[in-house]
């Protein structure tokens, strides 16, 4: 497993620059969210196949179906026999039930296996943070995480108890608001926040008092 950071390109240190904009203008959801409902909504529930990973699918009846390939730009791989399946979107275990269905009559034996052998997926981390910008991982990851791959907080201006996740969920935008500091500090009701793919993690600066 290994997570690299991108460097960043003009078009992207423009896209970042906006995220201000976006926290401070009008949210679809409450800035006051209670960090518990996005912790609810954010814990892994199962791995989600999406157009890019790369899968093997292993028929242990039939190993002249054996295929290895990457999930296509439009969410399907090409099966011997059946053709084109649609993939993205689905658990390897839901996958591997539609192929046991479409091959219910080509093939003796029920058993089909469906293996996420390499994926990755971007977020986004900006603000008061060493080296913001964007973040490729390989596997779940969680906010606290990627703050640390972007360098960590910058200490002297960062505010860790109001990290903001800005994540596209159906079309529309919804912002969830997390203590990291509780988080750091090891505090026992602070749960992991894991990110989505293309999630923006925007560290703000703490009021200073002069």
């Amino acid at each position: 497993m290994k997570i690299k950071i991108l460097s960043k390109p003009v078009g992207l240190v423009l896209m970042l620059s906006l995220v201000t904009v976006i926290f401070s203008g009008c949210e679809t959801t409450p800035s006051h969210q209670p960090a518990q409902t996005a912790l609810e909504d954010s814990h892994v529930e199962g791995i989600i196949l999406r157009a890019g990973d790369a899968i093997k699918v292993s028929f242990p009846g039939s190993s002249n179906l054996d295929t290895a390939q990457p999930i296509r730009r439009d969410g399907k791989i090409v099966m011997p026999l059946v053709g084109e399946v649609e993939a993205a979107g689905l658990t390897p275990d839901a996958l591997q039930q539609k192929l046991v269905k479409l091959y219910a009559s080509q093939i003796s034996s029920s058993e089909v296996l469906v293996t996420l052998e390499s994926s990755s997926f971007p977020v986004f981390v900006t603000g008061s943070v060493i080296h913001p910008g964007k973040i490729l991982s390989d596997h779940p990851i969680t906010a606290l995480e990627a703050v640390m791959e972007a360098g960590g907080f910058d200490y002297n201006t960062a505010n860790m108890k109001a990290v903001k996740i800005s994540r596209m969920e159906k079309g529309q935008m919804k912002n969830y608001t997390l203590d990291l500091k509780a988080v750091l500090t090891g505090n026992k009701n602070a749960k992991p926040f894991y990110l989505k793919p293309n999630d923006i993690v925007f560290i703000p600066e703490r009021l200073m008092i002069f």
